[in-house]
């Protein structure tokens, strides 16, 4: 049986309403979510982009059973290995077996903000093995020195460890991705019901783990007001290719988005009222090797969705 949460969107949402919106996911019957960690919204028109750590331990206070990881942290360029570290254990100490870390190479987008050069996929994935190295090493509670390919790390010991270790969840994309997921990773991120990553996850080690599958979503009382509502908030997850990872800024993803016609975000998003074709996108997950599906609606009608999904789709997910 599938397990189905809920994608808190740091980009359309102020820290405040993440917060609130947390707990009404628990409420609902939402059992997990996933908080991403950007520092650039996609455009302009989302809006927002809070620090993620600050939100979290807000979360953690505001709700009692809801699992918490981040979808997604990138530990390699605009906050070091050690600095996540940190955090993260800080995160999973005021959530005692709620929190996860979910990891992946980034975007352009948020990455450039420090000046450095945005580097190749293959050493994007090369140094996410070495933060990850990193982090798990300091998780330890010794006092680490590091001197790796990428990263240093001088004398520097983790006090304020929870007693649970966070797992560790690794986005991916490409295969190469996937199979380093399986390799380092305790769980499996993507945004596709790619059976294909499955496989190459599996292949590197990932037999028996989790894996999480975000599906993008727009509710609305009829499916053209749905469209409308996607392109306006959301027309990003409609471009293709590799744009999402090499712009560097929103207006850009703007200029791009200029192309992007209501048929384009109807074939990425699943738009609209109609239950079966929400449940007919969890199974596809499902059908693909995902155990978990986190669902995120576009737009401004977040009660409305939840109150859709709880009576539409996670009552006959829970009912088997």
């Amino acid at each position: 049986m599938i397990e189905i949460g809920y994608a808190l969107s740091s980009e359309e949402h102020s820290p405040a309403e993440l917060v609130r919106l947390a707990r009404a996911a628990e409420q609902a019957g939402f059992t997990f979510a996933l908080v991403s960690d950007h520092y650039h919204p996609w455009t302009d028109r989302q809006g927002e982009s809070a620090f993620v750590w600050s939100v979290i331990g807000a979360i953690a206070q505001a709700t009692d059973e809801l699992r918490l990881g981040t979808g997604v942290t990138c530990p390699t360029m605009r906050i070091h290995p050690a600095i996540v570290a940190q955090a993260a254990a800080t995160s999973a100490a005021l959530m005692p077996g709620r929190f996860f870390l979910g990891l992946g190479t980034g975007e352009n987008l948020n990455e450039h903000v420090l000046g450095l050069r945005w580097p190749a996929p293959d050493e994007r994935l090369e140094m996410l093995e070495e933060a990850v190295e990193v982090i798990r090493e300091l998780w330890k509670g010794e006092q680490v020195t590091h001197r790796g390919a990428h990263y240093t790390v001088d004398r520097a010991r983790i006090y304020s460890l929870p007693d649970e270790l966070p797992t560790i969840a690794i986005a991916a994309a490409q295969p190469q991705a996937a199979e380093l997921a399986g390799r380092i990773g305790d769980a499996l991120i993507s945004t596709a019901p790619d059976e294909e990553l499955v496989e190459r996850f599996e292949q590197g080690g990932g037999n028996g783990k989790p894996r999480y599958g975000q599906l993008t979503v727009c509710y609305a009382d009829d499916e053209d007001t749905a469209i409308e509502t996607a392109h306006e908030w959301w027309p990003n997850g409609a471009l293709k290719g590799a744009l999402g990872q090499e712009l560097p800024l929103p207006e850009h993803f703007e200029q791009a988005a200029g192309n992007v016609t209501d048929d384009d975000v109807a074939e990425s998003i699943i738009c609209g009222p109609d239950p079966q074709k929400h449940r007919q996108a969890i199974q596809e997950f499902e059908d693909a090797g995902f155990d978990h599906v986190y669902v995120h609606q576009v737009g401004p009608d977040q009660e409305g969705f939840m109150r859709f999904y709880e009576r539409e789709v996670l009552a006959l997910t829970m009912a088997g």
